[in-house]
């Protein structure tokens, strides 16, 4: 059972950002702190990728932990309703492969920076450096 009414978890999904997230704000300002200029939510290309560093022919999701299915405590599914989210949030990984596949396909090198990532910016400026080196 649900705490609260249908009409306050409505507005309180509506409210859930896809985009300018603090999540790829982090990894928007690290990518700058570095000296990299990027293209966002590029349309053109599978999976509208967060961001397009297109001189790396580099793509770079940034996945919320619990729409995506992260294997860490923020990416558990509710314990309510399992009916409904195991099955939308299966759908998000399958779309999640299917544009990386066709992304790699096209020749870019994909990244995926995980929420729960972004919360030591140290940390997180070494990941992309990782990725970014190759």
């Amino acid at each position: 059972m649900d705490r609260i009414t249908q009409d306050q978890r409505s507005l309180n999904m509506a409210a859930v950002r896809s985009y300018n997230t603090k999540p790829e704000l982090a990894v928007r300002s690290a990518l700058h702190a570095m000296g990299l200029r990027f293209r966002l939510h590029q349309r053109s290309l599978p999976g509208s990728p967060d961001i397009v560093l297109k001189r790396h022919s580099t793509v770079i999701f940034v996945n919320g932990c619990f729409w995506h299915g992260h294997r860490c405590p923020k990416g558990r599914p509710p314990a309510s309703r399992p009916e409904f989210w195991l099955p939308k949030l299966e759908r998000n990984r399958e779309r999640d492969r299917n544009a990386i596949s066709e992304l790699r396909k096209l020749g870019w090198r994909v990244v995926t920076v995980w929420e729960c990532q972004t919360v030591d910016a140290g940390n997180l400026t070494q990941l992309l450096s990782r990725h970014l080196a190759r």
